[in-house]
Parts: C-alpha cells; sequence; structure tokens
C-alpha cells in the first residue's frame, strides 16, 4: 500500500492530471493520493495559491474578492472541462468567495487550492474525497498536533478503500483553517502514510529526484540515487527545494521511506529517502560517495560580537540568545571564538528595522567591545555521512575554494561530521558551488 503526493506542475492542468491518473491507475498497491494547488502553466504563469493569496488582498483593499477570485474560477473550469468529467463547482466558488468576503482568513483563501484540486481529482479518479480539515489538526494556538492528527486520520483512512486529500492545511479547534507553511503539501502526505502505514510514501514531482547540486549551475551535476533523513534535511534547508525539510518527521516515526518520482518522466529510477538509523546500520545499500550532495542559499547576515575575556564570561552565549529570542530572530549558525562570536540569520526573514533593533539591544546586553553587522553572505553546505570516514575531506573543499578565488567569511562543521558549512560572499556564490562540485565529484 503507498500514499502518493502530487506537486504543483503535476495538477497544472488537464493534460498533467491525466498524467498523474495513468501513474496511480498503473500501480495496484495505490490507495491515497495528497494533490497540491495547481502550479504553473509555463514559466510566465502565476501558481493558483498565489492567485488566492491575491483574492485575499484585494478584499483586504476593497472591500471584495470577487474580480480576483474570477481568475481562480476560470482556471478551474477550463481544467474540469478539458477532463470532460461531470463536477459543477459553481457552489464551491459561491461558498469561498462568501468566505472571503465575509473576513475568512489568509490561511483559509490560500488553502483553498488544494481543496479544489483535490475534489477534481477525485471526481476524475473516482475516488473519495477526504477534507483535510477533517483530520489535520492544530491546537487553538496554531500549533500541530501530530498525535491527535495521526489518530484521527488513521481512523477515518481505515474506513477508505482509496481517497484524494488535500495539501497544505488542516483545521483548528474551533474549524478555522491553519495552513503549514509553503510547500506544506509535502508535509500533508508524510502525515497521512505514516497514519495509513504504507510501505512507502511517494513524492512525484516534476524532476527526476535530487541531484548532487544545483543543476541550473551545475548542468551535469549527477542524481542523487539515495539519501537518508538526515541529509535531506541538510540539502533541503540548504537551498536544495525538491521536498519540504520538515516532511521526514511524520513517516520517521514509522520508519518509511519516502520515494522521489518525476510525473513526467515516471520511467526515471528517482530518489529514495531512507531512515538514517537503519541505513548506517545496514539495512539499505548506496555508492559509497563520501560526499552526497551540496546545496546553499544567498542573502544571509552575519553579525559579528568581539570582546576580550568572552570565553570567561559565564552566560554570554545566553544573553546573545535571549535578545534574538525577545525580538523573534531565529539563527542559522553561532560560530565562535576565544574572544569572538558570530550570529548568522537569514536576511529574507529578518526586516532592516528588526535587525537594527536586535543589534542595538545586543550592543545594550552583551556590551561587546565592536558589533558588526555584515550582509550578502552565501552559505554553502557540504553533507555526506560518509565524511567522517574520510580524511582530507575539509581539506580539498578549503583547497577549492582557495584555487577558485573564494573568500571564506565562515567555517561551520556539525558535530555528527554529516556536513561542512562555509559562508562566502553572494558574488562568489556560483563559483563557489562549481568549484566545490569538481573537486568532489569523484569522491
Amino acid at each position: 500500500m503507498k500514499v502518493l503526493k502530487f506537486g504543483g506542475t503535476s495538477m497544472a492542468n488537464a493534460d498533467s492530471i491525466r498524467q498523474v491518473g495513468t501513474i496511480i491507475k498503473s500501480d495496484p498497491a495505490s490507495r491515497f493520493v495528497v494533490v497540491s494547488a495547481p502550479g504553473k502553466r509555463e514559466k510566465a504563469d502565476t501558481k493558483v495559491t498565489d492567485l488566492l493569496y491575491a483574492c485575499f488582498e484585494k478584499k483586504q483593499k476593497t472591500g471584495a474578492c470577487d474580480d480576483a477570485l474570477a481568475v481562480v474560477e476560470k482556471r478551474f473550469a477550463d481544467i474540469v472541462s478539458d477532463l470532460k468529467i461531470k463536477l459543477d463547482l459553481r457552489g464551491e466558488f459561491d461558498a469561498i468567495r462568501n468566505a472571503i468576503n465575509s473576513g475568512a482568513s489568509r490561511d483559509y483563501a490560500g488553502s483553498r487550492g488544494e481543496y479544489l484540486s483535490a475534489l477534481v481529482c477525485a471526481a476524475f479518479l473516482g475516488l473519495e474525497f477526504i477534507d483535510a480539515a477533517l483530520i489535520i489538526k492544530f491546537s487553538s494556538s496554531g500549533k500541530f498536533e501530530a498525535e491527535l492528527t495521526n489518530e484521527t486520520a488513521a481512523k477515518r483512512l481505515a474506513a477508505s478503500k482509496g481517497a484524494v486529500i488535500p495539501g497544505f492545511y488542516g483545521a483548528m479547534p474551533d474549524g478555522s483553517i491553519k495552513t503549514f507553511s509553503r510547500g506544506g503539501s509535502d508535509v500533508t502526505g508524510s502525515i497521512i502514510a505514516r497514519a495509513a502505514g504504507v510501505s512507502v510514501y511517494e513524492n512525484w514531482t516534476d524532476v527526476d529526484g535530487f541531484m548532487t547540486c544545483d543543476p541550473r549551475i551545475v548542468p551535469d551535476a549527477a542524481l542523487i540515487d539515495m539519501l537518508t533523513y538526515k541529509e535531506l534535511r541538510e540539502l533541503s534547508h540548504m537551498g536544495a527545494n525538491i521536498l519540504h525539510s520538515d516532511s521526514i518527521f511524520p513517516v520517521r516515526k514509522s520508519d518509511i521511506p519516502i520515494h522521489i518520482r518525476n510525473t513526467f518522466n515516471p520511467g526515471a529510477k528517482g530518489t529514495l529517502i531512507v531512515p538514517t538509523k537503519k541505513y548506517l546500520a545496514g539495512a539499505f545499500f548506496r555508492n559509497t560517495r563520501t560526499v552526497t550532495g551540496i546545496a546553499g542559499r544567498k542573502d544571509f547576515i552575519a553579525i559579528h560580537m568581539e570582546k576580550s575575556m568572552m570565553n570567561s564570561e559565564v552566560g554570554f552565549a545566553r544573553k546573545v540568545l535571549s535578545v534574538l529570542e525577545e525580538h523573534n530572530v531565529s539563527i542559522e549558525h553561532m560560530p565562535s571564538g576565544i574572544d569572538t562570536l558570530s550570529v548568522i540569520v537569514d536576511g529574507t526573514a529578518v526586516s532592516d528595522e528588526t535587525l537594527a533593533s536586535t543589534v542595538s539591544h545586543m550592543g545594550t546586553v552583551c556590551e561587546p567591545d565592536n558589533i558588526e553587522v555584515v550582509r550578502d553572505i552565501a552559505l554553502v553546505a557540504v553533507v555526506g555521512h560518509g565524511m567522517n570516514r574520510k580524511k582530507g575531506t575539509a581539506a580539498k573543499v578549503f583547497s577549492a575554494l582557495y584555487r577558485a578565488g573564494v573568500n571564506i567569511r565562515m567555517i561551520d562543521q556539525g558535530s555528527s561530521e554529516l556536513n561542512i558549512i562555509v559562508g562566502v560572499e553572494n558574488k562568489d556564490y556560483e563559483t563557489a558551488i562549481k568549484a566545490l562540485y569538481e573537486e568532489l565529484k569523484e569522491m
């Protein structure tokens, strides 16, 4: 028995949905299907989720979302017409229009793409529709309730011979809609896989699987045939955006593998993501590469502090972290020296105003001799379980960057020796990726 999740490109139009149907019907093990909202049909197109967020914004500005929602309604009408299925969505759109115009939340508006997509897919496949709001549970504060969800979903799924479930959202105790972060349909698929107790969770997208690095930078990057949960977390967080990095948490509780597949190239092997402990224990075998993959992201900010005798000041790091917590700023890394400490934060998630107030407060509380903010930092991660068994990996990383003329602004290595992370200037990001790939591709 399998759970199959299909992304936005797989649901973008009638042709892609027909391909989804072919995949599902060709595998007797397929039982539960999780779908995203329709994505882009071509490069210049707009995702349905973004159209729905625009509906919410239009209502906020003008008092009504009618014109904006009409664009979404036509998009779905075209899909239904092209699929030649008997499904009248006019009542659904009347309800959505009334809800948004009456003050429904942004989460509600954004979730309706998945809701409608699942209705269409269920009608096309002849499967039951199960609303995620009935089985995906959040607390009144918006926290995902994992165990309650698993209990509720398992009971409901056990009563179904096969169903389509919308991804991306659930409901709070009062019935109001709560969404996961963008890409959260991957998480829904994982939740359903755990609740159904399936043998594998297939995540169907528009690429063959995870590559050793970004193919837009290195066109000849190789496909990774197998990743562990931990390697997935590292690579996804650092920019390999094929799968939501949080999607492993539900399946991890039951050691369910995730198989990344390509809807438009179903014959491709894909990438299998396996439980870390089982891989390390020898239950899964792959080519014993030292480095599994290289990934990175731009636009980080480094807050550098210097203070004499910092190492002997008990509680200094705690003061730093308390200031960040008070300003609701999360950190990526915190490398330190005997008299220095740096905090790396995501520059895309921190406003200039928040950054300025945080740095000012940090100066008051921590009293450093010097504090400096450095922008436009890119982080590049070299990831692989094999690195803790291979001497000289770090030396190759630093030598490759030196030969490429890339100045390293930060170095951080995880205690498990699963990754080596270097900070470079944004302008050197692509150069660093290419240099590291060439140096490490045979390891």
